[in-house]
């Protein structure tokens, strides 16, 4: 028998892994998006997602080409053939909005709608736009309408602004007294923030700034951005009464996403100080809002990082020793099985990375490409590399209890983020993967550019 397999001492046959993975996998015809897509070798997704309401696809590391176009094909097939009414993205809930309406045929530039209406820069690729231009036609096409949603903290998570923004907004028609005491006493304690916003790195110095406050600001900041939900709650009826019970129901989420924003900024003070275990604000208030949009919605796939969709505990050593409770396992909780959790698995390839230069401003990186030559040999990676198919779909659900199969997927320990291998036991925390063999970076859009984001 043929060990050279062999991980953590247990000795596995590669010939006979392979074939299994082989067996049980499901070869893609592709993993490119088009307009008139054969979903054909799509069809066992049907079975894998069976009833559930929510479908989380993964990514490993962000700013990867083929990471997209497997997210962006898989959603058409659970659009197209299995009635998917919205894509939730790790993006700003307040922003998405933006996006929302203009894949329902509101006005506007796509490249605006991407550079505002999605955060963390990732509407800066081309493969998104793709995505909601397909979006935009498919309403434009169909009765059915399917809708956008962000889901995370405010502004990439380095300021409530923008959320605060949403809110004002809506006060400005129920409420003006309270939307200009707002204006006056509590926009000013944003003029931290820094103007330069151009930047693929730019929440970087957002951070620095914030910690920089004055700790009487900074619990100022934290007061005034709370009492934001609470008027809106205490005054819900009356509001209602002056507008429509959807304007306040998204108004009040934007106010609360804005106090879940503030909670995450307050740990990055205070974390050296503290004597008690951190929370992970961000993947709750995420797990909040996605409740919100499953009142409004049937069935919903959510875009974000492998370890958010998880459902273990997640952690980075040695930078992140604590294992945080990730937004896949708030769904797992109040879903069950009704939530199914897609991860993405690579064999190599070019990641798109950036770094700061000192000739640079604050806030901007340099991008560099690495090309990716091992992977943990206990990586779930590693193991689905031994198919020797380019891409394909694997039921991990499908793995067998006993056996060599099973000894070989109980000794994986890891699964590749980028560059870095990211501890997981992969058959607790997802259903499903994508593996693809070979990755490269995602393509700029026009017009972004390539030199800074």
């Amino acid at each position: 028998m043929d060990t050279s397999g062999s991980v953590a001492g247990v000795p596995t046959s590669d010939v006979e892994i392979g074939a299994w993975l082989r067996a049980n996998g499901s070869l893609l015809r592709t993993i490119t998006p088009a307009e008139d897509d054969d979903f054909g070798d799509l069809e066992p997704l049907r079975e894998l997602v069976g009833d559930a309401r929510i479908v989380g696809l993964g990514e490993s590391t962000h700013r990867i080409h083929e990471f997209y176009q497997v997210r962006d094909r898989l959603s058409r097939f659970l659009v197209a053939e299995l009635g998917f009414t919205a894509v939730v993205l790790e993006s700003g809930f307040g922003e998405g909005r933006l996006v929302d309406e203009w894949i329902g045929g509101g006005p506007g530039e796509p490249s605006v709608v991407l550079r505002d209406g999605i955060t963390y820069s990732f509407g800066r690729c081309a493969e998104l736009r793709t995505q909601i231009e397909w979006l935009r036609a498919v309403n434009a096409a169909a009765d059915r309408r399917v809708r956008f949603y962000g889901m995370d903290l405010s502004d990439s998570s380095g300021s409530a602004l923008p959320a605060v923004r949403e809110v004002l907004a809506y006060l400005d028609r129920v409420d003006p007294a309270y939307a200009e005491a707002v204006r006056s006493d509590l926009l000013p304690l944003f003029d931290y923030l820094p103007t330069d916003r151009s930047g693929i790195a730019w929440v970087a110095p957002t951070l620095h700034a914030y910690m920089a406050l004055e700790q009487a600001v900074r619990h100022e900041l934290t007061a005034r951005i709370s009492d934001l939900p609470e008027r809106l709650a205490a005054m819900r009826i009356i509001y209602i009464g002056r507008s429509d019970r959807e304007s306040f129901e998204f108004a009040y989420r934007c106010a609360a996403t804005a106090r879940h924003t503030d909670a995450f900024l307050t740990g990055f003070p205070d974390g050296a100080t503290r004597g008690y275990q951190g929370a992970n604000y961000r993947d709750a208030a995420m797990a909040e809002n996605i409740e919100w949009i499953l009142d409004r919605e049937e069935r919903i796939v959510v875009l974000a990082a492998n370890g958010h969709l998880q459902r273990t505990p997640w952690s980075a050593p040695p930078i992140i020793t604590t294992e945080l409770t990730m937004l896949g396992a708030h769904l797992a909780a109040a879903h069950g099985e009704r939530y199914v959790s897609i991860a993405t698995a690579f064999g190599g390839g070019e990641l798109l990375l950036h770094r700061p230069h000192p000739d640079d401003p604050p806030g901007h990186s340099r991008l560099f490409t690495e090309e990716l030559r091992l992977l943990d040999p206990a990586s779930l990676d590693e193991l689905l590399a031994g198919a020797g198919m380019p891409h394909y779909l694997l039921d991990l659900r499908r793995v067998p209890a006993e056996g060599p199969v099973a000894r070989r997927f109980a000794a994986t320990t890891s699964m590749m983020t980028g560059g870095q291998a990211t501890p997981v036991d992969a058959l607790a925390a997802f259903d499903a993967v994508v593996y693809v063999d070979q990755v490269s970076p995602w393509h700029h859009s026009a017009d972004w550019g390539r030199r800074d984001g």
